[in-house]
């Protein structure tokens, strides 16, 4: 604000025209510049962080519409009351007036207003500006003891006047006005006028009102995602075995397979993932061990993996055999409330016969090395779970010798294979160097290293079974 002006002080005389002219062309380029991005986002402005972004563009581009007029008034000068016509009584639809000037005479009472401060509060430029006792009937009943403070402040105190309160016009409309003001004083020091300038900035609240909302509710739309985030990780970590790396089984009974997994995150480092692998001990010494995943990713896989894994451990152990346990998996998720596709390998092991019984689910098959070689098993058909209502699951049979290797593995173990058929030959080269390798756990650590690329935009599973004698 300026300092306290003089009652006989000159008329000011607007700045030079070049300088403003400057500031004027600078602020155009700058409001174009803020449009093209605007336009050029890439948010469909949907959700609230897109809405958030939509609130704070359009907020700037107003406060920046706001400063090329206020800068054109800047570089014109108050106009002339001799030279400017009294304007018309406002019309619906006419643009609206957002700054207006006003000056009240203390001597002699009277009130000089601006033709915009006129349109601005609704009145008829005919009739007396109002007195600063009379101006209060404008305002908003609760705001008027701020107003009244701000201008006993100024008028009897010298202070600048830097408020807001709400007017109400004649046709109902209420609209937020801040007003800046100073005390004009006389040659012996006391107050003889004061002036003011009196801003609508009904529209910059209601955009700094959006901002603030929509970022109240990209916050509350963030804290709810952690939400659900925290908890889809602790139903996983609760349905799941309580190991990520290598497995542990939980019994110490006679030796059935020497079995080791691993799980591949994929490069997002999300702890909620589609893909799994368990091995349960069952009853009469069998084991079951599979593998597979989810479509989907993020916190609305977790449920349906708990509930898919629940239940295929469930029927497991009450001796369902592969084919019919896939079959009835495929009901279970054809019947969710939550639409899911999986893949799945299914294998029940008989350590007394070397048995391995196994279904899949549009999966690849497990691969079995023996000798330095290796071979994927014969698959049996089968869809994937949750695709075809009342799908039928074959059953295959083979039965291991001591020292074999078996493989199970989910897709996109390695990156970019979509249907797994590449990583089964890649795995199959692999064959020579594991069955040299002494243990299982040692077996799954050549894989991952061989495999476990930085860049993979899926998860995926690898367990590893390999047969030992069995102490009845």
């Amino acid at each position: 604000m300026p300092p306290p002006l003089s009652a006989d002080r000159p008329a000011a005389q607007p700045p030079g025209r070049g300088p403003v002219d400057a500031l004027i062309t600078q602020t155009r380029r700058l409001r174009g510049e803020v449009d093209a991005v605007r336009r050029d986002a890439h948010s469909d402005g949907t959700g609230p962080q897109g809405r958030w972004q939509r609130a704070l563009y359009d907020l700037a581009l107003h406060q920046l519409n706001d400063l090329d007029a206020h800068l054109a008034e800047l570089r014109d000068g108050p106009p002339s009351a001799a030279e400017t016509p009294a304007p018309p009584p406002p019309r619906r639809g006419a643009p609206r007036s957002r700054v207006g000037s006003a000056e009240w005479n203390l001597l002699t009472d009277d009130a000089v207003w601006s033709p915009e401060l006129y349109r601005l509060v609704g009145r008829d430029p005919a009739t007396p500006a109002l007195t600063l006792d009379e101006l209060p009937s404008l305002v908003l009943e609760e705001d008027r003891p701020r107003l009244t403070a701000m201008v006993t402040g100024c008028l009897v105190d010298a202070r600048p006047i830097d408020g807001e309160f709400r007017i109400v016009r004649p046709d109902g409309e209420v609209r937020s006005v801040h007003m800046m003001g100073e005390p004009v004083l006389d040659a012996d020091g006391g107050t003889a006028a004061m002036w003011a300038v009196l801003r609508d900035v009904g529209e910059l609240r209601r955009g700094q009102r959006a901002v603030r909302e929509t970022r109240d509710s990209l916050h509350r739309h963030r804290r709810q995602a952690q939400t659900e985030r925290r908890v889809a990780v602790e139903l996983q970590q609760a349905a799941l075995p309580p190991w990520r790396g290598l497995l542990r089984l939980a019994h110490q009974g006679p030796r059935r397979l020497d079995v080791a997994a691993h799980h591949l995150a994929a490069h997002t480092g999300s702890p909620i993932g589609d893909a799994w692998y368990d091995a349960l001990e069952l009853a009469d010494d069998e084991m079951l061990l599979s593998v597979g995943d989810l479509t989907g990713q993020g916190p609305d896989v977790a449920p349906t993996l708990a509930m898919t894994l629940g239940a295929l451990r469930g029927m497991a152990m009450a001796g369902t055999r592969p084919a019919q346990l896939m079959s009835w998996l495929n009901q279970l998720l054809d019947a969710g409330t939550r639409p899911a596709l999986a893949g799945a390998v299914c294998c029940r092991y008989r350590p007394q016969t070397r048995t391995l019984t196994w279904a899949r689910a549009g999966h690849p098959a497990p691969l079995l090395l023996r000798d330095g070689t290796g071979r994927r098993l014969d698959a049996p058909a089968g869809a994937l779970l949750g695709a075809t209502p009342g799908a039928v699951y074959g059953q295959a049979e083979e039965t291991l010798e001591e020292g074999d290797l078996l493989l199970l593995h989910t897709v996109g173990l390695v990156p970019g294979d979509g249907r797994g058929a590449d990583t089964d030959l890649l795995l199959l080269d692999l064959a020579p160097r594991l069955a040299a390798t002494p243990t299982a756990r040692d077996c799954v650590r050549m894989v991952v290293e061989e495999f476990g690329t930085s860049d993979r935009e899926d998860d995926a599973c690898v367990l590893v079974a390999r047969v030992t004698p069995y102490d009845a």
